[in-house]
């Protein structure tokens, strides 16, 4: 965490169900970065999708990160154990008394999104996004409602390097595969991504996308990849088509 933001990364991504979230607090505050200019982003898991239980949650993770608040707070997951109003509304509470920034959903499909925006406004919907994977039914809606779409496993958890379309695409620029796949993300209106790296050399790689553009000819060749490949899909997924 401490190279990462040396390098210059801003935008911070962690879960409760990741276990991290002490270390992710203790990495900004020895960073001496200001705390204003960095997003941080953190999720709950549905078992503590209860109101009040999500509340808790809430604050234990606001100690552990040592802050006084979280920019975007995420329901990792969709559950029909809870009914979504009632966790949404507690989302709601959260925010008017300034201890989230922003609400939003995780691995919510289309449908699902367009439901839960009908009870609450939300900043984001964090998904399984890259070149093999099409997501053309949430690209729609968080055009049509101004919502962002923040892509997780943007790589395609190590697919993404040697793929020959995007390495070769990435020989044309003096990059590699996975800088492509990371520049067709955020060039993309609305889209942004969080990739995961564990060396330094891999987060420069990462970090490294600013300085140059796809063209219509790369993107074309990046839309014929296989957009059915889907890395993450646990029992307690959603229908990804509802």
């Amino acid at each position: 965490m401490r190279d990462a933001l040396e390098i210059g990364y801003r935008h911070i991504d962690t879960a409760r169900m990741y276990h991290n979230e002490a270390q992710v607090g203790a990495a900004i505050a020895d960073s001496g970065v200001d705390r204003g200019d960095i997003f941080l982003t953190t999720k709950i898991f549905p078992s503590d999708f209860e109101p009040a239980r999500l509340k808790a949650a809430s604050e234990d993770s606001l100690r552990k990160l040592r802050t006084d608040y979280v920019d975007l707070l995420l329901l990792h997951w969709p559950t029909d154990d809870v009914p979504l109003e009632d966790t949404l509304e507690a989302l709601g509470d959260l925010q008017e008394a300034g201890r989230i920034r922003h609400p939003g959903v995780s691995n919510f499909p289309a449908g699902m999104l367009e439901r839960a925006l009908g009870i609450l406004p939300l900043l984001a919907d964090q998904v399984e996004y890259h070149p093999f994977l099409g997501q053309d039914a949430l690209l729609q809606l968080v055009a049509e409602r101004d919502v962002m779409l923040t892509a997780y496993s943007p790589l395609a958890r190590g697919r993404v390097p040697p793929d020959r379309v995007l390495a070769q695409i990435g020989e044309e620029h003096g990059k590699t595969a996975g800088q492509v796949a990371l520049r067709w993300l955020i060039e993309q209106p609305q889209v942004t991504a969080v990739p995961k790296a564990s060396s330094h050399d891999r987060r420069v790689e990462n970090f490294d996308v600013f300085d140059f553009q796809l063209t219509d000819s790369d993107r074309e060749r990046i839309a014929a990849l296989r957009k059915d490949r889907r890395t993450i899909d646990p029992s307690w997924a959603p229908d990804w088509e509802s």
